[in-house]
């Protein structure tokens, strides 16, 4: 979690908060998508974060995506920015927030897959047409919105 949100929490307690998330759809070579299983909520998303004040958002989504899976995006593509209410959700800590997220699409990347201990317990490539069912609530928007175009 960013210092940033850490300050705010100290300040709001668990009231929620707005919070701007850079988020990476990663890709392999046949087309399947990287994800990770959270030790959070034990659910199933892709790599992202908060963005840090005045980080520039596709660095965050980089940096995001280093810190959790061990791989260098070399490219990043936008996907789309997703708000709303499908995009509200409570931590199993009980800290709200109101999520604008801004995914990344990223075919070219390079380096290790390995899973940050303190945030995944699990990274592995799933199909368009077989996604896990247990997929963390925020991200299943974006997460079906991209699998949907896949199968077009």
């Amino acid at each position: 979690m960013s210092d940033y949100i850490l300050d705010l929490r100290k300040l709001v307690g668990r009231r929620p908060l707005l919070q701007v998330g850079a988020s990476v759809i990663v890709e392999n070579e046949n087309g399947q998508v990287l994800l990770e299983k959270r030790t959070d909520n034990h659910c199933w998303g892709y790599p992202g974060g908060s963005v840090e004040l005045d980080e520039v958002v596709e660095e965050a989504a980089k940096r995001e995506l280093f810190e959790e899976t061990g791989l260098v995006a070399e490219a990043l593509q936008l996907f789309g920015v997703f708000s709303g209410k499908e995009l509200h959700y409570v931590y199993p800590n009980g800290d709200e927030v109101s999520n604008v997220d801004i995914v990344f699409l990223c075919k070219v990347w390079s380096g290790e897959i390995k899973p940050q201990a303190s945030e995944v317990s699990e990274l592995r490539f799933f199909p368009a047409d077989a996604l896990p069912e247990n997929l963390s609530p925020p991200i299943r928007k974006p997460l079906l919105q991209w699998a949907a175009e896949k199968r077009k």
